[in-house]
């Protein structure tokens, strides 16, 4: 909504505003992107302009939308999965994003998949091993071996933690 009323305020009309991309109807002048970067850098956003960083942010949507919001989806094999949405070899597309990003996409996914584990374990609704099966962990272990290397904690302990820090509704 941010975006499109900023494109709004320079007379541009968007077709389409997704995480990450805009197509608009007209061609935009080199005053109005260089206006638009501003406001949008204000706000804490800012333009993509290179073939490479739109590769970039590319992978790292479909990274966060399946990891956030196609968990069926997990069961594929992330290269092929990005492969085929990108319609590009991964292993360009891999050397790409480590070149760039200094981190594998492999570390990246990871790093979203502790992300998620650690919403739904805020969440207290489900039990360790149904968030392992959710997240196409081959097994609980394996889910917490993964938490425990990246954030230093082992699951349960995060959740203990999180519980230590909560304040309750009725006390604030």
């Amino acid at each position: 909504m941010v975006v499109e009323s900023e494109l709004e305020k320079l007379g541009l009309h968007a077709i389409s505003v997704e995480l990450g991309e805009v197509e608009l109807k007209e061609n935009i002048s080199e005053e109005q992107k260089e206006i638009l970067l501003k406001n949008l850098q204000n706000l804490g956003f800012d333009l993509i302009d290179d073939k490479k960083s739109k590769t970039i942010e590319k992978i790292k949507n479909l990274i966060v939308d399946l990891v956030h919001h196609k968990n069926g989806e997990l069961k594929i094999n992330l290269s092929d999965y990005l492969a085929e949405n990108l319609n590009q070899d991964y292993n360009s597309l891999s050397n790409l994003f480590s070149e760039i990003e200094n981190t594998t996409i492999e570390k990246y996914f990871i790093s979203q998949k502790i992300e998620k584990v650690k919403e739904l374990l805020i969440y207290n609704e489900l039990s360790l091993s149904e968030i392992a099966d959710i997240l196409n962990y081959s097994n609980v272990a394996h889910l917490s071996n993964q938490f425990k290397k990246i954030t230093g904690f082992t699951p349960t302990s995060f959740k203990q933690l999180k519980d230590k820090n909560r304040i309750q509704i009725e006390n604030l």
